[in-house]
C-alpha cells in the first residue's frame, strides 16, 4: 500500500516551518490575495519564497491557494498573481473556479493543479472531468464516506490523485460553499473573509411573538444549531489507507503554531507506525487519542466517513473550544548558557512547570529557572504577548522546540 502524504497547513512563515519540522510531507499556504483564509495573516511573496526555500530543503512540498469562487474584476489580477507565482515556483496550486484554473493553464501551463473541495468534488464523473483537463489531484468533498471515496479510487486514472481532509473543523454548509456570513455581516465565506455565523448563538422568535426568543434545543441558553464538531480520524488511518486516499489534509490556516504542531506530529507517528508495524500502530492508539487532545478543538467527529452525521456530531449547548494546554512560544534559538530564545505567546512565571515539546515525538517536563529580557533583566514572570524573551530551564531545549503549559 502507499503511504500517503499528510498535507498540514500554514498561515504564517513561523507556522510553516513549524509543519516542516513538526512531519509534515507537504504544506499548504495562501499568498496575499484570491485565497479562502483573508483574515490569516497569509504571506507575501518574499515570504513565500523563503519559506518554499525552507520546505524544500527539508524535502517538505508546498502548494499555494488561490481557490475563491471568483468575479469579473478578479480575473485580471488573478493572471498577474499566477505570473508572480510563477516565479517563486510553489509545488502545486488549489483552485476551484473554472475560469482561475484556466487562467493558470494559461499563464503557466507546466504548474501542477488541485481541485480545492470548494468545487463540491463528490462523484468519480467529477475527478474524470478535471482530469480530463488537465488536473492532477482532486480534494473530495467532505460530504463523501469511505465506501464512495473507494469507488472513486477504481473508476479514476492511477496517476490521479484524492485529497481528503482528516482533521480540523467542519462546515455545516456544503463543502464550504456558505451564504451565511454575506447575508448576515456582508462578508463573503466565497470571497474568504467568513466570520463563522455557523457558531454563533441562535434562538427561535415565532412570528406573532417578535421579542420572544426561545431555545430551539431544550436549554436555556439557546443552541448552537449549526456548530459542528471537529473532525478526527487519527483512530482511522488504516481505512483512509484502504480507501486509496493519496493526501491526508489537515484543516486549520488560522490555527497556532502548537495546533500544528500537535497534529502534524500525531498524525506522523501514526502513519509512520501503521506502515512500520500495524501492532505498533494499535498499541499506542492512547498516546495518539491524548496527544491530539492537547489542542484546541470542539469534541471530535469522523464527519462523513462511515455515513451520514448524526445530532450527535453537533454541539448544541456552547461554542466552548476545548483546551488543555496553552502554547508559551516555539524556541528560535539556544544561547551560550543553553538558554532558549524564543518570543512569548502566553504569560508563564518562574517556578512554574512547563511541557517541552519535541518534534521527536518526546514530551519533556522542566521548570522555569529563569525569564530574562533582551537587555538581561530578570523578570519574575512574562506578561506581555511577542516580547522577546531569554528563558532559563532545567532541561535542554533545542530549536524549534515548543514549550506549552497544561491550562488547570
Amino acid at each position: 500500500m502507499k503511504k500517503p502524504e499528510l498535507l498540514i497547513p500554514a498561515g504564517s512563515l513561523d507556522v510553516l516551518k513549524t509543519a516542516v519540522i513538526y512531519g509534515a510531507d507537504a504544506v499548504y499556504i495562501g499568498g496575499e490575495a484570491f485565497g479562502l483564509r483573508a483574515k490569516a495573516r497569509n504571506f507575501s511573496l518574499e515570504e513565500m519564497k523563503e519559506g518554499i526555500a525552507f520546505a524544500h530543503a527539508h524535502g517538505v512540498k508546498v502548494y499555494v491557494t488561490a481557490n475563491i469562487l471568483a468575479h469579473n474584476e478578479d480575473l485580471e489580477g488573478v493572471r498577474a498573481y499566477f505570473g508572480e507565482l510563477k516565479e517563486v515556483e510553489p509545488d502545486a496550486l488549489i483552485i476551484s473556479d473554472p475560469g482561475v484554473f484556466q487562467i493558470a493553464k494559461e499563464v503557466w501551463p507546466q504548474v501542477e493543479i488541485h481541485i480545492s473541495t470548494q468545487a463540491n468534488n463528490c462523484n468519480y464523473g467529477t475527478y474524470l472531468f478535471w482530469h480530463s483537463l488537465g488536473a492532477k489531484r482532486v480534494v473530495s468533498a467532505r460530504e463523501l464516506s469511505l465506501e464512495e471515496l473507494k469507488e472513486i479510487r477504481r473508476r479514476i486514472p492511477e496517476d490521479m490523485e484524492i485529497e481528503s481532509f482528516v482533521h480540523g473543523a467542519m462546515c455545516i454548509s456544503y463543502s464550504g460553499r456558505c451564504l451565511l456570513s454575506n447575508f448576515m455581516v456582508g462578508r463573503d465565506a466565497n470571497q474568504g473573509a467568513c466570520t463563522h455565523p455557523c457558531r454563533w448563538k441562535y434562538a427561535l422568535m415565532e412570528e406573532k411573538r417578535p421579542g420572544e426568543y426561545f431555545p430551539v434545543f431544550e436549554n436555556e441558553r439557546g443552541t448552537y444549531i449549526f456548530n459542528s464538531k471537529d473532525l478526527c480520524m487519527i483512530e482511522h488511518i488504516p481505512d483512509l489507507v484502504d480507501a486509496g486516499i493519496d493526501s491526508l489534509k489537515v484543516e486549520g490556516r488560522m490555527k497556532t503554531a502548537l495546533y500544528v504542531a500537535t497534529v502534524a506530529r500525531t498524525y506522523r507517528k501514526a502513519i509512520d507506525d501503521w506502515f512500520a508495524d500495524p501492532d505498533r500502530y494499535r498499541e499506542r492508539m492512547e498516546w495518539y487519542k491524548e496527544e491530539i487532545g492537547k489542542c484546541t478543538y470542539r469534541e471530535f467527529t469522523t464527519g462523513f466517513f462511515y455515513g451520514k452525521p448524526t445530532a450527535q456530531t453537533q454541539i448544541y449547548d456552547s461554542n466552548t473550544y476545548v483546551k488543555n494546554y496553552i502554547y508559551l512560544g516555539t524556541v528560535s534559538g539556544v544561547d551560550e548558557k543553553g538558554r532558549c530564545l524564543l518570543e512569548q505567546k502566553n504569560k508563564f512565571c518562574v517556578g512554574e512547570k512547563l511541557e517541552i515539546m519535541k518534534p521527536s515525538g518526546e514530551n519533556v517536563t522542566a521548570e522555569v529557572l529563569g525569564i530574562y529580557d533582551e537587555l538581561g533583566s530578570p523578570m519574575e514572570s512574562a506578561p506581555h504577548p511577542q516580547q522577546k524573551l531569554v528563558v532559563e530551564l532545567d532541561s535542554p531545549a533545542e530549536i524549534y522546540d515548543i514549550l506549552r503549559r497544561k491550562d488547570e
